[in-house]
């Protein structure tokens, strides 16, 4: 099946971060897969799996590839992540 293959996910993620929900959950717990997701679209960090979202160094490294930092309508939602992870 196409969602469970990890060369087709990982070209459909670098397109459309979102494309990461379809995923399998072992490709969503998959760095380098979420990591090609989050940097298309940030927001597709929420489809990653829990263990790699519990992963603060993760998550942190996810926000900053995708430059969070720099987009000024997201910082409320990059705060309240960070909250989450009691950083």
């Amino acid at each position: 099946e196409l969602k469970g293959d990890r060369e087709v996910v990982l070209a459909a993620v670098t397109q459309n971060g979102y494309a990461l929900y379809y995923a399998t959950e072992v490709l969503k717990a998959d760095r380098e897969v979420v990591l090609a997701a989050v940097t298309h679209n940030g927001r597709a960090l929420e489809y990653a799996a829990e263990e790699l979202k519990g992963d603060r160094e993760f998550v942190l490294a996810a926000m900053n590839l995708n430059g969070w930092d720099h987009q000024s309508d997201w910082k409320d939602e990059k705060k309240e992540i960070i909250r989450k992870l009691s950083i």
